[in-house]
This record gives C-alpha cells, structure tokens and sequence, in this order.
C-alpha cells in the first residue's frame, strides 16, 4: 500500500511539515522528483530544520528514508544534509537508502543553469540555479550521469566526458566561470556517496509493498509547477503530480491508496510567472510578512495572493486527490475580511475552469467575500477553531468535491488538528 503526498499550488504549501506529521503512521518515505531546489521546512518545538533531499520522514525513528530514481541529486548538498542532521543527534546512514538510478547534478550542470538564466534577461524563469534543468535534460538526452555509474571502472571518464560536453555548451553563453572553483569539495562528496546505502529502489519499494509495508509518496514543489501540466515554460523540470510518484519511484498505480493534496488558505509563488490572485499592495506584504514567505531553499520572497478556487480544483482533478490539507490558516488571523477568486472574466466570458496560457492579460479573478477568524493556534481539536474557518473551509470543499482532513494552525509539528 501506498499514499501519495503532494503540493497542490506553485510549491511551499507546507509539505515538509505534514509529512513530519504523518511519518509516524508509514514504514518508509520515499521522495520521488525534484532534486535541492525543494525546501521542506520542519519546526520541533521552535528548532528549526530544513530539507532539501532527504525526506521528511527521517525525524521519526524507525522509519526508512529512500530518495527515489525520479529524484536529481546534489551530493555535495546531500552530505552537507546528512552532517548537519547527524550533528543534531539524528541517525541518518543507517535509514536512507538511495536509488542507483537517480541522477547526479554535477558542478557544470549548475554553471550551465546560470549562464541559460542569465542569457534569458528579463525572460527568465526564475531558477534557483542548482542546476535541477540541465540535469533533468541529460537525463532525457540519454547521457546523464546516474549513482549506479559510481561503481562502473569508467567511472571518471563518463564523468569527465560529460562534464567536456557542458563546457561546450557554455561556451555558447559567453558565460565566465572557474571550473576547479566550481568543483570544490564535489568529489569528495562523491566518495562520501558511495559509502551510503545505495540500492534498486523500485524492487526495494514493491518488496515491502508485498511484504505489507506502508509507503508515504513524498512529492516535491507544486502541480502548478508540472512540466507538463503546470504554468509552462515558468515550471519545474520534473512530473510533480501523482502519477510522477509511479515513475519516480517505480511503483504501478493500481498500488495508489489516498492521494493527499495539500494547499495554504491563500496562495504564494517564488519568481517569474503567472499569478491571477496576486497582491501587489499592503495586504500582499502583510501576508508575506505574518506568513513568513521567504523560500526555504533560495531566501528570495515570495508573491503572495489570495485563494485561487479555479486552479485548486485543477490541481485536485489532476492529482485524484482524496484527502484535502490547509496550511497556514493562521497566516489570514485577524483579518477584516478574507477573499478567494471562484471565476475568471476572460475574453470569452466568465470561466471556471484553468484557461491554457495564464498569462493573458484579458484574464481577470472574480472574487468573493468571507469573514476572518481570530486566533487559532492554540486550538487542539477541529471542534475548537472558529466557525468562520469551518465555512471557508467548508466553501473549498464545495467547489473542490474533497473533504479537509487536516488543518494547519501554526508552524510547530504540534499545531496541526486532524478532521475525524
């Protein structure tokens, strides 16, 4: 049996957290796309801890911990990861295990990110520059450098011709760079990988499904930023939907249980792209600042906005989701007035529905009202938070078709209450 946890906006909804939260009921958490451009952030009793590879489940003993095929890996971001969490007392080498079939991000493949962004002016996409693109690109360009190749005697030249292959193409860019600069402590870090546990993942994952494990999917970033389904060419390089689980992990949907989708009672995106409900005014900046909106992985702050029902439903269709999460309820507190679109005014009348190209400038939000609520962060129960948060609640849900089945009232591991 396995579950699928997943974002359902353009990332940042908080899934770091939930899946904390929901270690504790699976027997492994396996990350299945993305690579370090993911920022999960956990907060146990107010210390924080910020994951960009490993998954979230490894703060709960005896859970096993396995980055997926579908997964790019920085290693010289990874043994960072796994030194700062051993130093907090955590046991890491012990429970992760890795897939031979995951990719590696190499130092040139964050150099040619750069100098691509850079190239594109004020077209860029908004990179985060760790080299995520071009390595999903070799992967699909058939010459990518794979974990499992760290054991091969050529090794070094698969390395080394790769890496020959990049220069050529910076140079296209007229990119200045230091090559033995960039490469600095990277292949220490590879001897460091090849000391840990690295394994067929997939083989591994359908033998303990078998064997009747519990499996938590662990997605990374948002649907709105699919490469295929999302806010194209302003998305992310990997399948970030549910059925991304199946191949970045090497898993057959019919082995799919619950899908749980989760979402922030208003919406934020990090860089370029389209955003219907953006607040570019006071409310968007008190919300940026209340809800402490700054990435995870890059600090950059974040856009913020209100709900966006017509986009939330898409992303629930997409993903077959059957378990709905809020975030950040807290964040909207206090508030005059709370508002979420339901429609867009386009060119061609009012549509519910996601249009193709978000960025039509004829496309407009309609808005509804509802009512705030006060403090909720101390509520320890679903009966206890306010009935004004129960009809916004409510409200999604409606249009949705998908019941909350939790709800995140502050950013501890504690401050969540579950819906019976």
């Amino acid at each position: 049996m396995i579950d699928v946890l997943l974002g359902l906006q353009w990332g940042d909804e908080g899934k770091g957290k939930v899946v904390d939260v929901l270690s504790p009921r699976y027997d492994i958490v396996a990350r299945y796309q993305g690579g370090p451009n993911a920022g999960h952030t956990i907060i146990i009793d107010g210390v924080k801890q910020v994951l960009h590879l490993i998954p979230s489940g490894i703060f709960h003993a005896p859970s096993v911990c396995v980055i997926g095929n579908g997964v790019v890996i920085d290693p010289v971001t990874l043994k960072k990861e796994i030194l700062s969490l051993e130093a907090a007392g955590i046991e890491v080498r012990s429970r992760l295990l890795i897939s031979d079939r995951a990719h590696l991000i190499l130092p040139t493949h964050k150099l040619l990110d750069a100098a691509s962004e850079k190239a594109k002016g004020e077209k860029k996409i908004g990179s985060t520059l760790r080299g995520i693109g071009p390595t999903y690109m070799d992967k699909t360009g058939r010459n990518g450098f794979r974990v499992g190749d760290l054991s091969h005697r050529d090794s070094e030249e698969r390395y080394n011709v790769l890496v020959q292959k990049h220069q050529r193409l910076i140079q296209q860019y007229d990119y200045e760079y230091n090559l033995q600069e960039s490469q600095a402590g990277f292949h220490e870090a590879l001897d460091f990988l090849r000391g840990m546990k690295r394994i067929n993942s997939e083989q591994y994952l359908n033998d303990a499904m078998t064997g009747g494990k519990k499996i938590l999917a662990e997605g990374a970033q948002g649907t709105l930023l699919d490469i295929d389904f999302g806010t194209y060419p302003y998305v992310t390089s990997s399948n970030t939907t549910s059925a991304g689980a199946c191949i970045g992990l090497g898993i057959a949907p019919r082995h799919i249980r619950k899908v749980y989708g989760i979402f922030k009672a208003y919406c934020t995106r990090v860089g370029s792209g389209p955003f219907p409900t953006e607040l570019d005014n006071d409310m968007g900046e008190l919300i940026r600042k209340q809800g402490g909106e700054f990435g995870a992985t890059t600090g950059r702050p974040r856009r913020t906005g209100w709900l966006d029902l017509p986009l939330l439903k898409y992303a629930v269709t997409l993903n077959g989701v059957t378990d709905l999460i809020m975030t950040k309820a807290d964040v909207l507190s206090g508030l005059d007035e709370v508002q979420y679109a339901y429609a867009y005014k386009t060119s061609n009348g009012i549509e519910e529905t996601c249009p193709y190209d978000l960025s039509d400038s004829d496309i407009q939000p309609l808005y509804k009202s509802a009512p705030s609520w006060g403090n909720v962060s101390e509520a320890k129960s679903y009966d206890e938070i306010p009935d004004t948060l129960k009809n916004y609640i409510g409200t999604i849900e409606e249009y949705t078709g998908q019941k909350t089945s939790f709800v995140s009232l502050g950013p501890d591991r504690s401050q969540i209450v579950e819906r019976a």
